[in-house]
């Protein structure tokens, strides 16, 4: 195997009952992972949505509400996923943009704990893109010569883009192997985000910024000096904002409080240094 793993790396697909993040739901989750010594195990379920799936949906994969009216929510699966995820790195095909963000809302949905900062995520669509310039059912082709038999199967996407994520590292001798190399190569844009959604992105002095909108570019702290009421009114039940994007959000206020304080802390001993000075002098 080509690839150099030092932690397992889970590669998974998710089904959904549509495209917002902030609003859809899993249908189906299917996670092949990949060990170190390229040993694999896989966990592949339905999920009920507890919400409706539309004809227009149901006609893309194929998952109709019958099929999931009988299986376990969300809730009840997200022990088994975590368990089975581990401390593994993740990868998908569209993944950054849309199956690990997804995933992200429905733990913080059902109040499940999973740390997603030390991870590294691996993007094959980017990878594709960037280094051919293309759907999964044309990289399966392009790099496995195969046509893909029942695309949004999530396990068979799942399947696929493992195939193409080693033919991929067969291909490009200059792709580096390691997954640390190739989450840095498949992320998207030249700024590193935040969250998932790209609302919030670190800027080249390591400071976080908003990424959008009125405030586009300014920091995050600068904002909450000029305009207090935004940082309260962007993590607000009333927004549309995913909730992982109003975790980060509220992470970065924390830090810059946590600064706030430790400066003040300081300037105040060393205004009690100054005071003391003052007094051994006048003595």
């Amino acid at each position: 195997m080509k690839l150099k793993l030092t932690r397992p790396l889970s590669i998974f697909d998710l089904e959904a009952t549509g495209l917002n993040i902030s609003k859809e739901r899993i249908v189906e989750i299917a996670i092949l992972k990949i060990l170190p010594d390229g040993s694999q195990e896989r966990f592949k379920s339905l999920v009920n949505p507890e919400i409706h799936i539309s004809e227009e949906v149901i006609k893309i994969h194929g998952i109709s509400n019958e099929d999931v009216k009988n299986a376990p929510t969300f809730k009840d699966l997200s022990k088994r996923i975590i368990d089975f995820i581990g401390d593994s790195d993740l990868a998908g095909y569209n993944s950054n943009k849309f199956d690990i963000p997804l995933l992200a809302e429905e733990l913080i949905r059902v109040e499940c704990e999973f740390n997603l900062s030390d991870r590294h995520f691996v993007d094959v669509q980017n990878i594709f893109h960037k280094m051919e310039q293309r759907t999964l059912s044309a990289a399966y082709q392009f790099y496995c010569q195969k046509e893909l038999i029942d695309a949004h199967d999530a396990m068979n996407d799942t399947n696929a883009t493992w195939e193409v994520l080693k033919s991929q590292l067969e291909k490009y001798d200059n792709l580096q192997t390691d997954v640390s190399s190739l989450a840095e190569f498949s992320r998207a844009g030249n700024l590193k985000t935040l969250d998932f959604a790209g609302r919030l992105v670190i800027n080249e002095d390591g400071v976080g910024v908003y990424n959008f909108g009125k405030h586009k570019g300014k920091t995050i702290k600068e904002v909450h000096e000029t305009e207090p009421g935004y940082y309260s009114w962007f993590i607000s039940p009333s927004t549309d904002f995913p909730l992982y994007t109003k975790q980060k959000l509220r992470e970065e206020m924390e830090k810059i409080k946590n600064e706030q304080k430790a400066e003040k802390e300081s300037s105040l001993d060393l205004n009690s240094q100054l005071e003391a000075l003052k007094s051994k002098f006048q003595k």
